[in-house]
């Protein structure tokens, strides 16, 4: 019933959203003369949100968004010492280790012996590095990053690897970019919520037959056994 199982990268297999958060505190007290730190952070989103379709997704835009955030905030005069500091944060990003999630390693054990694809977005090497870095390389079958994460995406994976989407199951932490557009192609989605999650990945879980929710991906294993044993 199920041929392959799709697993999202940040916030499911490791931390990530934690590093932006921490990275937007030390933003917004650089710029403290010129705001609270809630409005600051208010204004980086909606910079990082228009300049998606420019920059994409990950560590790299989020930096580029952040320098243009504080030229705008204060119009024109921030001095190249916090310029250097906020491109010398988003190199230390980059840097960064990578910190699996609780339960991964044993839930991907569990799953051997099954066809697993990791599918993750953002920018490209860095996606390649913490992959690399997760030491959980070896336990997929392939490995897609993504632009964007949309129905067209993943049919395109789908026919890439010859799966039929309705015996396709992906699983994430983000709503918006792991399961619906999984559920609206006809495949199964499952929602692994995690703690931080970026406010432009949230979204209202539709009533749907084939959405199933896990509070950890300890749960997976068992869920995709009683799903097949269900049909």
């Amino acid at each position: 019933m199920i041929d392959a199982i799709g697993l999202d990268a940040d916030d499911t297999l490791w931390e990530n959203e934690t590093f932006f958060r921490v990275t937007e505190a030390e933003f917004a007290a650089l710029l403290g003369d010129h705001g609270e730190a809630e409005t600051i952070a208010s204004r980086l989103y909606d910079v990082e949100r228009a300049n998606l379709q420019r920059y994409g997704y990950g560590i790299k835009g989020f930096t580029l968004s952040m320098v243009q955030t504080a030229v705008e905030l204060t119009d024109g005069a921030v001095d190249g010492r916090t310029i250097g500091r906020i491109l010398e944060m988003g190199r230390e990003m980059l840097a960064h280790p990578v910190h699996l999630l609780p339960d991964v390693a044993t839930a991907l054990e569990a799953l051997q012996g099954r066809r697993l694809i990791l599918i993750t977005k953002g920018d490209l090497m860095d996606q390649e590095r913490k992959v690399a870095a997760s030491g959980m390389a070896d336990l997929f079958d392939a490995v897609e990053i993504l632009a964007d994460k949309t129905p067209e995406a993943y049919s395109r994976v789908m026919n890439s690897h010859g799966i039929a989407p309705d015996r396709f199951l992906m699983a994430g932490n983000s709503m918006k970019s792991d399961v619906i557009p999984v559920l609206r192609i006809g495949g199964w989605g499952v929602h692994i919520p995690h703690g931080l999650t970026w406010i432009a990945e949230h979204a209202e879980a539709p009533d749907h037959p084939r959405l199933r929710e896990l509070p950890t991906i300890a749960g997976l294993p068992g869920l995709v056994a009683d799903l097949e044993a269900s049909a």
